[in-house]
């Protein structure tokens, strides 16, 4: 099997496996700084994480949930701590300090079916940072993202037959998914006021913007056959989405939003 018949389903968005972490009796000291606006719930986090796993069992992703870290609140983020390239799973160093230590428990549960792959010293890398779009990995130079880190993911991805396009992220916003997503093939969700154009467009063959006050809800998980999964509350963002011919499903993600999460970060898609 060739690296590209080998990439997980966030490419090609069938999404057929992925693992999740519970979230941790810690999460109210989580790391925040942008969406919230009050002290993050764990109890409340806890709901929003089942609905989630539900959400996405529903769409026929096998989820595979490990168990909280109660030394580490951001732990039910996983998104950041591993990146699947082919048959390799490139483990980062996480961008902020509190975090290092999360990859462990990943890093055991994908090394039966991918070789590991630990970024060098020096490098630092979110897998927040990371939008998998068809044949593309675009990757953020951001807060949490080096640009050392980038260049050493772009490397690995464009060994494995994929164009990589490196993209600023502005300081406006922690990740590059915290703004955009690929909700199916040829298109590109943005929020406007943070992304340019100039950036995007070039990429997208349709390119849907929603308004600014609206950013959290530019992550998006898009299934095969135009379906998606959107946080609720986030009405304008519901009618583009319809307008475009997708069929929603909404989970409520306020909890998670208090610690700076959105629906991408709470999972590694590994098939």
């Amino acid at each position: 099997m060739s690296d590209r018949e080998s990439m997980p389903g966030s490419c090609d968005r069938t999404r057929r496996a992925a693992v999740a972490r519970s979230v941790s009796p810690s999460f109210d000291n989580a790391v925040t700084g942008y969406f919230g606006t009050r002290r993050p719930s764990i109890s409340e986090a806890e709901g929003s994480h089942a609905a989630y796993v539900a959400a996405l069992r529903a769409h026929g992703t096998e989820v595979t949930v490990l168990p909280a870290l109660a030394e580490h609140p951001d732990c039910c983020f996983t998104e950041d701590t591993a990146v699947i390239v082919g048959g390799t799973a490139v483990i980062p160093n996480m961008g902020h300090p509190s975090r290092e230590g999360e990859q462990r428990a990943v890093v055991e549960h994908l090394s039966d079916r991918y070789e590991i792959d630990r970024m060098p010293k020096g490098s630092t890398l979110d897998g927040g940072d990371v939008v998998f779009y068809d044949d593309r990995y675009l990757i953020g130079v951001s807060t949490r993202t080096n640009r050392l880190g980038a260049e050493y993911l772009a490397a690995k991805a464009e060994a494995s037959d994929y164009h990589v396009e490196l993209i600023d992220v502005p300081g406006s916003t922690l990740h590059l998914t915290t703004v955009m997503s690929s909700p199916r093939e040829g298109t590109i969700i943005a929020a406007e006021g943070h992304l340019a154009e100039s950036q995007l467009g070039p990429l997208a063959e349709e390119l849907l913007w929603v308004p600014n006050s609206e950013t959290y809800a530019a992550n998006t998980i898009g299934y095969s056959d135009d379906r998606v999964i959107l946080s609720a509350g986030f009405p304008v963002t519901r009618q583009v989405m319809l307008d475009a011919g997708f069929s929603v499903t909404s989970v409520d993600m306020d909890s998670i939003m208090q610690a700076d999460g959105s629906l991408t970060c709470l999972s590694v898609f590994t098939e």
